[in-house]
């Protein structure tokens, strides 16, 4: 009875082998930060349902930054008022240096449902 067993055990682990070269692995996750150019900082920002991943984002003045935007549900912009900015899907990424330190409003640029006037945050350039 073993026998049969460990012969029924190794041809699953076979089967589940060549389902798996067959079909793929899922690919590492990606290193952002090694796309950027030398001196360049990552910012990332993240819509949800009626709110950004964060309260406040905070950057350095005269300081190169690479500018990520992702939905991870719904369909949301961001809009960055006074620094004529606005990241959306179609749009996801740009390069900028913020040279005005100060506190800047962050909202969401397209009209996502009942919760859209509450869809804010800040960006605090230092």
């Amino acid at each position: 009875m073993h026998k049969w067993l460990l012969s029924t055990l190794i041809t699953i682990a076979c089967a589940m082998g060549v389902y798996l070269m067959a079909t793929g692995l899922p690919e590492k996750p990606k290193d952002e930060a090694s796309e950027l150019k030398e001196g360049q900082e990552l910012l990332k920002i993240k819509a949800t349902n009626f709110n950004f991943d964060e309260k406040e984002y905070r950057v350095k003045a005269g300081t190169n930054y690479k500018v990520k935007f992702s939905n991870t549900l719904g369909n949301h912009g961001v809009e960055i008022v006074g620094l004529d900015l606005e990241l959306t899907k179609d749009n996801p990424e740009l390069e900028v240096t913020f040279d005005k330190p100060g506190e800047y409003e962050m909202h969401c640029s397209i009209m996502c449902g009942q919760g859209h006037g509450d869809m804010v945050s800040k960006l605090i350039v230092e």
